[in-house]
């Protein structure tokens, strides 16, 4: 790092290198093995995710129009419901009884209208979310907004090592008990996935950032509130590093080959990047994913009520 270099936000926070145990070998989430070691360089990096202020300011010095405003163009969707080809987003949709869970299409729904202005459709709006993290962001909008902002997305590796906060092999970013002493370190669902939920209405879906306490490195919501994307291309697991060898040095997948989806969920030709963290929709019962090896694959050009991100940014060499 150049002395006295400073990031291009006062309010990032500073990030030491170090090597750490990435992943985890947990049955039930293969994509998040194998477990391995990894190194990455020091980096500043966003204490909570942006929030629907932050990005406003950004909309609103730009003029940017996110992907989730823009209709569809008819000629690259010629076999797609014209309905669907609407400016619109993926927003959760409570069920009203118990269902299959392996069928998303019973609690997601496309809504003509939902953008970051309009989090649950148009006849909603963002009036007294502005400390909330901005949703509906694809990863163009939020490559856009990093480089308004001077910033980077991070790595998947750099993401997961300071969303552990220190805390190498610790299943949580706050230690081994996922409610210590009984309190609630994150915002995630609390009842039975997607019918019941305990927490009153106003906390069933966003909160503000900084709600929770911080990590070790002094962020917050790097577990629940919403996904946060990343620079990285999906791979279905993590690459093998052999015990011969030493840990790789920042590592990242800038290859989108590799990262398409089954083509019978219509992903065959939309490139995927890792989405880390989980959500308010992560359940005991459904997508224990807030956790730091946690890791999800998102289409680049899809976006959703439950993710957002926060930026990073790496000091001159």
């Amino acid at each position: 790092m150049t002395a006295g270099e400073q990031p291009p936000d006062p309010a990032m926070v500073w990030v030491p290198g170090g090597t750490f145990t990435m992943g985890s070998d947990l049955a039930d989430y293969p994509e998040e093995g194998p477990p391995h070691r990894v190194t990455v360089d020091g980096f500043w990096i966003d204490p909570t995710p942006v929030t629907v202020v932050q990005f406003a300011r950004f909309v609103t010095d730009t003029g940017y129009v996110t992907v989730a405003e823009r209709p569809l163009d008819p000629a690259q969707y010629p076999n797609v419901d014209r309905r669907l080809l609407l400016a619109g987003s993926l927003v959760f949709t409570p069920t009203d009884k118990p269902v299959d869970l392996t069928d998303m299409q019973q609690w997601w729904r496309y809504v003509p209208g939902a953008s970051w202005r309009h989090p649950e459709g148009p006849r909603s709006d963002v009036t007294g979310r502005d400390d909330h993290p901005v949703v509906h962001v694809c990863a163009e909008d939020v490559e856009a907004y990093a480089q308004w902002a001077g910033k980077q997305l991070p790595t998947e590796a750099e993401w997961e090592f300071a969303a552990r906060g220190g805390l190498d092999g610790a299943p949580y970013a706050w230690g081994e008990e996922f409610l210590p002493g009984g309190k609630r370190m994150a915002n995630t669902w609390v009842g039975e996935f997607p019918w019941h939920n305990l927490k009153p209405a106003r906390r069933q879906r966003t909160t503000p950032v900084r709600s929770f306490p911080p990590n070790g490195y002094g962020l917050y919501d790097v577990a629940g509130n919403v996904w946060e994307w990343t620079a990285d291309f999906y791979r279905s697991n993590h690459p093998a590093t052999h015990a011969c060898c030493a840990p790789p040095v920042n590592p990242r997948v800038d290859d989108a080959e590799g990262s398409y989806g089954d083509q019978e969920q219509g992903g065959a030709h939309v490139p995927r990047r890792v989405l880390k963290g989980g959500s308010h929709l992560c359940a005991e019962n459904y997508c224990r994913r807030y956790r730091p090896a946690a890791r999800q694959a998102q289409q680049v050009e899809s976006a959703m009520s439950h993710i957002g991100f926060r930026c990073l940014a790496r000091p001159s060499t």
